[in-house]
């Protein structure tokens, strides 16, 4: 029986399901995400027939989650997980291990970013794999844009740069 605090399930087929530990909504990811960064075994011992949730909050240890009460967090998985953990060595992008270090420097150094084109490049090639590398599950974009501006925001006020 459904959680009654729980508004959809992952049986429903919806792609959304909140997370047991922080009451966020979660993403659906694909079993082959799970499996690929889940430590080895991991999976297999706990099984889940409804699938999983990717949890993005910052504040929760729960990586994937489903339905039935299965979790994996964050020490149980191959790789840290940009959403959970603001190191700067940390991928915004697995597939080409683009960093917010690396992504910092490049800006401090240049004043400009080329890794979103880098990436789109890349992708375009056929050269990701989004599913399999990426706790998310999906392609990292969002989250480089993200560390983009920020790199740029904190350049723009190290230089003094206001703007309105």
């Amino acid at each position: 029986m459904p959680d009654p605090g729980e508004s959809k399930t992952a049986a429903s087929g919806d792609n959304k399901l909140s997370c047991f530990l922080c009451g966020k909504n979660g993403k659906r990811v694909g079993r082959e995400t799970v499996h690929a960064l889940a430590n080895p075994g991991l999976i297999e011992k706990r099984g889940s027939p409804s699938g999983f949730f990717f949890c993005a909050s910052a504040d929760c240890e729960v990586v994937y989650f489903n339905g039935d009460g299965t979790a994996v967090r964050t020490g149980e998985i191959r790789s840290p997980v940009f959403q959970k953990d603001a190191g700067p060595d940390v991928p915004a992008c697995y597939c080409f291990n683009h960093t917010r270090r690396s992504i910092a420097a490049e800006i401090a150094g240049t004043g400009k970013s080329t890794v979103l084109e880098d990436i789109k490049q890349k992708v375009k090639a056929g050269l990701c794999a989004c599913e399999t590398r990426n706790p998310q599950g999906t392609c990292c974009l969002g989250n480089v844009g993200q560390v983009v501006r920020a790199a740029l925001d904190w350049l723009r006020k190290a230089k003094g740069v206001t703007t309105s």
